[in-house]
């Protein structure tokens, strides 16, 4: 199976596969189809697994593309701005964000992690668990703006803002830290708490993650409303 990145700030993946290929997606993460690939959405490894799913925030099924024809294609987009990933895996595992998933080939499940600390629960804005993505075989992963690799030494520490954590190996070791100081909780602007993520392992990380966009155009709506709009339409509106 051949995998083809297309775009540049709103990337998808087409997915060229030969007569009995699949790959299997998260729910509406297609955006077209060739003739020849069939559609089947269903509870991909049981009920127990699709719970595990639904759980980890992610949707109870998965939608399967399987190639009736001699080649066929169908290609995946997540639903705001941003970069794809893409994830070889030989029997290990990734740690990633709820929304970050988009599509893997079999022999690849997607489950829950659950975090390893219980801080990270309450305070890091992600929830109590995680996805995981393990196995043998390809996955692709999304995340808002552009994706920026680490590959941390063991015990080299990185410290990071909830939101931009993507995914890491699951050799890398996470919880949450308090930045502490009464400045930095009332003016700081970046939270209370950061993720750690202690090497060894691969990082991923976003400069654009959802949840920040979203409270920048909420923001920015909410001024708006309190001031009649702004530039020249709010002048006009005036």
């Amino acid at each position: 199976m051949q995998f083809e990145v297309k775009g540049d700030v709103m990337q998808c993946v087409v997915a060229h596969m030969q007569a009995g290929e699949e790959v299997r997606a998260d729910v509406g993460a297609m955006i077209y189809l060739s003739d020849g690939v069939d559609i089947n959405t269903k509870i991909t490894g049981g009920i127990m697994a699709g719970l595990k799913r639904a759980f980890s925030g992610a949707t109870l099924f998965l939608t399967h593309f399987n190639c009736t024809a001699p080649s066929g294609m169908a290609a995946f987009a997540a639903h705001y701005p941003g970069h794809v990933r893409q994830i070889d895996l030989n029997g290990d595992a990734w740690i990633c964000a709820r929304d970050s998933f988009l599509f893997c080939t079999p022999g690849i499940e997607v489950g829950t992690a659950f975090s390893q600390q219980l801080g990270f629960g309450f305070f890091s804005g992600e929830g109590f668990v995680l996805q995981s993505v393990q196995g043998t075989g390809t996955a692709f992963l999304h995340g808002g703006g552009n994706l920026v690799d680490y590959d941390l030494a063991p015990g080299q520490r990185l410290r990071v803002e909830a939101g931009c954590a993507v995914a890491f190996q699951q050799s890398v070791q996470y919880n949450v830290e308090f930045i502490g100081g009464l400045s930095n909780a009332l003016f700081g602007g970046e939270g209370l708490f950061l993720i750690t993520l202690t090497g060894p392992g691969r990082v991923t990380l976003s400069t654009l993650p959802f949840s920040r966009m979203v409270g920048a155009i909420m923001h920015q709506a909410t001024l708006n409303t309190n001031h009649g709009g702004s530039g020249l339409g709010g002048i006009l509106g005036n």
